[in-house]
C-alpha cells in the first residue's frame, strides 16, 4: 500500500554486511545480534504504527446482518422511521382495539396483514403510500414495542417472512412496475434544476420493503422452522424464474439501473436499487460457498478429479503481505558490495525476503537449505517454541552456507511444522507440458513433435523427471471441457445434434441479460465511475445523489459535516454492491459456461473497466480502508431503539470506534479480483 508498509527497506543489512575485510568474522558475530535488535524493534514499531495497523478482517459474501440492513439507509432518510411508525399505528388502532402488534396471535396478525394488502389497492396515491409505509414499519420489526436492537433484528425476521406468505412481494412488485412506468414522476424530476430525497419517496418505502424481506429471508439459521425453509426455496424460485410470464426479478432491476444511467428517471434510488439487485443476485445464484459447492458438482458430472482446495479458505489462512517498496530495493542493488562479498548479498537476499510476509512462512525450510547453525540466543527461542516474528528473523537470518556442526541441536518440531512451497496447490495446464517439452526437444533433439507429451526418447533424465512432476499437477478446468465439446460441436453439428442446456438460475438469468448485456454493464460501470473516490464531478456524470440529498440544504456546519458522512458513505455503499454484483456475475457465467464468462468480459473490457479499476486504486488505499464515513448511533437499528444523543462536530470527526471500514476493504479485495478475472491469461488486456 506505502512505502511504509515494508519496514527497515532501506537500512543496512542486519549482520553487519560490511565486514570483508581480514577481521570481519569476529566483529561479523558481535554485530549480528545488534542488528537483528534493530531491526526487531523498527518491525515492532512500525506494525504498532497507525500507518501500517494489523487488520482482523474476515472475507465473506457478505458483512453482518444488521450491517447489511442499516446500509439500506442513509442519515438523511432517519426522519421517516416515526413517519412509518405513525402510520403504522394510525391504521393499526381502527383494525385492532386495545392490543399490540407483538400480544397478537399469528392467526390475528395474518389477518391484518391481508386487511393492509386489501387497503393497498386505492386509487389515492398518498392513501396507498400510508398504507405502504404501515408495511414497511412492520419490515422494519416494529421497533416502537421493542427493547433492544437484538429483538428489532428477531420481529424484522419474523415480520417478513409472514409478510411473504401473505402474498406481500408480489403486490409490491406489481406497485413497482407501476412507479417504474410513472411518467408524471419522471417529468417532474427532469424539470427539477435538483433532485432530492423527496423525489423518490414511494420508490424507496417500495424498494425497502422488498429489501428486507429478501435479506432476512435469505439469511440461514440452523433454529429456522421446517415452514421457513420451505418458503425460503420457494421464495428463491419465485426470484429465479419467470412467474406468470413476467422476465426474472434481476431483470426489472437492470432495466431501472439502464433507465436511471440514460437521463429518464433520475429520481431513481440508485443505492436501494443495487443493493437489491446484487443480493437477489446471490439469493438466486448463490454465494461463494454455494458456488464452490456447484464447482465440485460440476467437476464430479464431467469426471473430472475433485478440486484440491478453495482458494478463500486458503487466503484466509495466509497472514498479511506487506508489499515491497520498489524503489529502495533498487537503491540497495547499486549500493550493493562486490560479489566477492557474500555477507552482504545475502544481507541484501534477507532484506527482500522479510518483506514477503505472506509466503515466509511456508517457505521457512527452502530446497537449497541444510540443517542451519543457531545461536544461544536462537536456541532458547526454539526450546519456547514459539512462533513470534523474532524466531522468523532468525531463520530468515542464518547462513544457508555453512553445514551445521554434528553436535548442534535440531530445530523445533513447531518451527518445521509448515509445508515447503506456495500454500496453494500448483496448477500445471497442458498447454504448459506442451511448451516445456517443445523448448526441450528443440534444445536436445532438433525438432518437435507437436502435441505430444508422452514420448521422452532423445531427452536427458532430468527432462523425464520435471515432465513427471508437471504431469502430477496437471489441472483440467470445467472451461477446457465446455471449450473442446463446443469444438466437437461445430465439427460435427449434424451427428452430434443439438446441444441439450439445462435451465438453471444462472442459463435463464443470462438469456434474459442477453439481448441488452453491453447497456447493463456501461450503466455499471458509469456508476461506478461516478462513485468512484477519485472521480471528479463533471456537468456530463450522472447524478448519484438523490436518494442522499435533503429537501433543504444544510445551514450550520454540523449539518454540512453530517451530510458529508452520508454521502461519502452512500457511494461506499455503491462501490461495494456493483464490486460485489459484477464479481458474482462472472463467476457464476464462468461456471455456467467459459463462452458466457467471456462475452460478458469483453463487454466489460470494451467499456473501459479495466481503466477504471485502476483510477480506483490511484488512491491512497490504507487511507481508503480505515475512512470512517459512518456515525454510529445513526445506524439502524441502533437509531429506532435509543434516543439520539445530540451530535457535535467532535462526535463526528471521531467516526465510529472500528478499525477499519469494513465495506471499504471488501470493495477493494473485489475489484482487485475483478481485474484478475479480466486479464488472466489475457496478454493483451494485461499489456494495456
Amino acid at each position: 500500500m506505502e512505502d511504509s508498509a515494508a519496514p527497515g527497506a532501506g537500512s543496512p543489512p542486519a549482520n553487519g554486511n560490511g565486514n570483508g575485510n581480514g577481521n570481519g568474522g569476529g566483529k561479523g558475530k558481535q554485530a549480528a545480534p545488534k542488528g537483528r535488535e534493530a531491526f526487531r524493534s523498527q518491525r515492532r514499531e512500525s506494525e504498532g504504527s497507525v500507518d501500517c495497523p494489523t487488520l482482523e478482517f474476515e472475507y465473506g459474501d457478505t458483512d453482518g446482518h444488521a450491517a447489511e440492513l442499516s446500509e439500506l439507509y442513509s442519515y438523511t432518510e432517519n426522519l421517516e422511521f416515526t413517519t412509518n411508525r405513525r402510520c403504522f399505528e394510525e391504521d393499526f388502532k381502527t383494525q385492532v382495539q386495545g392490543k399490540e402488534w407483538l400480544e397478537l396471535e399469528e392467526d390475528a396478525q395474518k389477518a391484518y396483514v391481508m386487511g393492509l394488502l386489501d387497503r393497498l389497492e386505492v386509487v389515492s396515491r398518498d392513501r396507498r403510500l400510508k398504507v405502504a409505509r404501515a408495511v414497511l414499519y412492520l419490515a422494519q420489526g416494529t421497533f416502537g414495542e421493542c427493547d433492544s436492537e437484538v429483538d428489532v433484528l428477531h420481529w424484522s425476521r419474523y415480520n417478513c417472512f409472514l409478510l411473504y406468505q401473505m402474498g406481500t412481494f408480489s403486490a409490491f412488485l406489481e406497485l413497482l412496475h407501476m412507479e417504474i412506468d410513472n411518467s408524471q414522476a419522471c417529468s417532474s424530476a427532469l424539470r427539477k434544476p435538483a433532485i432530492s430525497i423527496a423525489d423518490s419517496t414511494e420508490l424507496r418505502v417500495l424498494l425497502s420493503v422488498m429489501y428486507l424481506m429478501v435479506e432476512n429471508i435469505r439469511l440461514e439459521r440452523e433454529t429456522d422452522s421446517c415452514r421457513w425453509r420451505t418458503a425460503r426455496e420457494t421464495f428463491r424460485t419465485e426470484l429465479s424464474f419467470s412467474m406468470h410470464n413476467e422476465e426474472p426479478f434481476a431483470l426489472l432491476l437492470f432495466s431501472m439501473v439502464t433507465k436511471f444511467c440514460s437521463g429518464l428517471a433520475p429520481h431513481f434510488p440508485i443505492k436501494k436499487v443495487l443493493l437489491l439487485l446484487w443480493k437477489v443476485v446471490m439469493f438466486t445464484l448463490g454465494g461463494f460457498e454455494h458456488l464452490q459447492a456447484l464447482k465440485v458438482q460440476k467437476r464430479a458430472e464431467l469426471g473430472l478429479p475433485p478440486l484440491a482446495e478453495d482458494s478463500i479458505q486458503v487466503v484466509k489462512s495466509m497472514r498479511a503481505a506487506s508489499p515491497p517498496s520498489y524503489t529502495l530495493d533498487l537503491g540497495e542493488s547499486q549500493l550493493a558490495p562486490p560479489p566477492s562479498k557474500l555477507r552482504g548479498r545475502r544481507g541484501s537476499r534477507r532484506q527482500l525476503l522479510t518483506k514477503q510476509d505472506s509466503l515466509d512462512i511456508y517457505n521457512e525450510r527452502d530446497l537449497f537449505k541444510t540443517e542451519e547453525p543457531t545461536t544461544e540466543e536462537e536456541e532458547e527461542s526454539a526450546g519456547d517454541g514459539e512462533r513470534t516474528l523474532d524466531g522468523e528473523l532468525d531463520l530468515l537470518e542464518q547462513d544457508p552456507l555453512v553445514p551445521p556442526p554434528p553436535s548442534q541441536a535440531p530445530l523445533s518440531a513447531e518451527r518445521v511444522a509448515f509445508p515447503k512451497g506456495l500454500p496453494w496447490a500448483p496448477k500445471v495446464r497442458q498447454k504448459d507440458i506442451e511448451h516445456f517439452l517443445e523448448l526441450s526437444r528443440n534444445k536436445f533433439i532438433g525438432f518437435t513433435l507437436g502435441q505430444d507429451t508422452d514420448t521422452l526418447v532423445g531427452l536427458p533424465r532430468p527432462i523425464h523427471e520435471s515432465v513427471k512432476t508437471l504431469k502430477q499437477h496437471k489441472y483440467i478446468s470445467i472451461a477446457d471441457v465446455q471449450i473442446k465439446n463446443e469444438e466437437e460441436l461445430e465439427k460435427c453439428p449434424m451427428s452430434l445434434g443439438e446441444e441439450v442446456v439445462p435451465e438453471t438460475p444462472c442459463e435463464i438469468l443470462y438469456q434474459g441479460m442477453l439481448y441488452s448485456l453491453p447497456q447493463y454493464m456501461i450503466a455499471l460501470l458509469k456508476i461506478l465511475l461516478a462513485a468512484a473516490p477519485t472521480s471528479k464531478a463533471k456537468t456530463d456524470s450522472i447524478n448519484i445523489l438523490a436518494d442522499v440529498l435533503p429537501e433543504e440544504m444544510p445551514v450550520t456546519v454540523l449539518q454540512s459535516m453530517k451530510l458529508g458522512i452520508d454521502v461519502n458513505r452512500h457511494k461506499e455503499i455503491i462501490v461495494k454492491s456493483i464490486s460485489a454484483l459484477l464479481l458474482l456475475l462472472l463467476k457464476h457465467f464462468k461456471l455456467n459456461h467459459v463462452y458466457q464468462f467471456e462475452y460478458v468480459s469483453q463487454h466489460l473490457v470494451f467499456a473501459n473497466c479495466i481503466p477504471l479499476i485502476l483510477k480506483f486504486f490511484n488512491q491512497n488505499i490504507l487511507s481508503y480502508i480505515t475512512a470512517k464515513n459512518s456515525i454510529s448511533v445513526l445506524d439502524y437499528p441502533c437509531c429506532t431503539i435509543q434516543d439520539l444523543p445530540e451530535l457535535t462536530t467532535e462526535s463526528l470527526e471521531a467516526g465510529d470506534n472500528n478499525q477499519f471500514c469494513w465495506r471499504n476493504l471488501f470493495s477493494c479485495i473485489n475489484l482487485l479480483r475483478l481485474l484478475n478475472k479480466l486479464t488472466k491469461w489475457k496478454h493483451s488486456r494485461t499489456m494495456t
